[in-house]
């Protein structure tokens, strides 16, 4: 099976690609193209899915990631960097053709932005916490001094778990509130003292209010999507004991 590339019309002639679980070597229930360094997964596996994955987007360049800790520390990648010296943050930018940027997800939301005139990328990995710290707005000012314009940019927000898949608590939802009573918005009612949370539409507004002006949501649920994508809550409502990380991608030519 070939490795399943999800693009953004946003995004058209730049070099990206929101992957998933189809093409990949892995087996049992990290099945696919687990790329996830942190996994207890066969660590040939991981090298081999994600060759594919690189080849897939940008064949020949050099795939940076970070070591990811939900917060909202973005990085500028001016050289490639060993996989064991990855900073921990949860966003990357660049202005240097041939370095192919990752962001893994697993319900989280992964966001791709692009300035083509000023030749500026970058990829956030967007979590709940991530979102309501700001990592999209430290991303784009990291664009911004690079050279990028808010106003230019363009953004994608990839496969992330899905308002009728997310189900939170009161509790959940007064964090939210406390920022912004506004972000109410983004939750509906589910049972008792519960909520279903709008990560996507969430992380779209965030885009929107830094500047962006064009964004695009492609709408597709890690969580419903089983033979598709990896989904962290999935496998704990499944008893599954671990899970696979997919990754999205983004990177300029050499």
């Amino acid at each position: 099976m070939n490795v399943e590339v999800n693009r953004a019309d946003a995004l058209h002639g730049i070099a990206h690609g929101f992957l998933g679980r189809r093409g990949g070597v892995s087996t049992g229930d990290m099945a696919g193209l687990n790329v996830g360094l942190g996994s207890e997964d066969d660590p040939v596996a991981i090298a081999t899915n994600r060759a594919r994955a690189v080849e897939a987007v940008l064949p020949g360049s050099r795939l940076v990631t970070a070591y990811q800790v939900h917060s909202a520390s973005c990085v500028t990648v001016l050289q490639p960097f060993d996989d064991n010296l990855r900073p921990h943050a949860d966003a990357l930018v660049t202005d240097r053709p041939g370095l192919l940027l990752g962001i893994l997800t697993a319900d989280c939301a992964p966001v791709l932005l692009a300035d083509t005139e000023a030749g500026v990328v970058g990829a956030a990995h967007a979590g709940w916490k991530g979102a309501l710290g700001g990592i999209t707005d430290a991303t784009v000012v990291a664009m911004e001094a690079l050279g990028a314009q808010r106003d230019r940019i363009v953004a994608a927000v990839g496969p992330c778990i899905a308002r009728t898949s997310y189900e939170v608590d009161e509790g959940f939802l007064d964090r939210f509130a406390a920022v912004d009573r506004a972000n109410e918005r983004f939750f509906t009612p589910a049972r008792e003292r519960h909520y279903r949370f709008d990560l996507e539409a969430y992380v779209v507004h965030r885009l929107g209010h830094a500047g962006v002006l064009r964004v695009e949501a492609l709408g597709l649920d890690t969580y419903a999507l089983p033979d598709r994508f990896y989904s962290y809550r999935r496998a704990t409502h499944r008893g599954e004991p671990t899970y696979g990380r997919q990754i999205s991608l983004i990177g300029l030519p050499s």
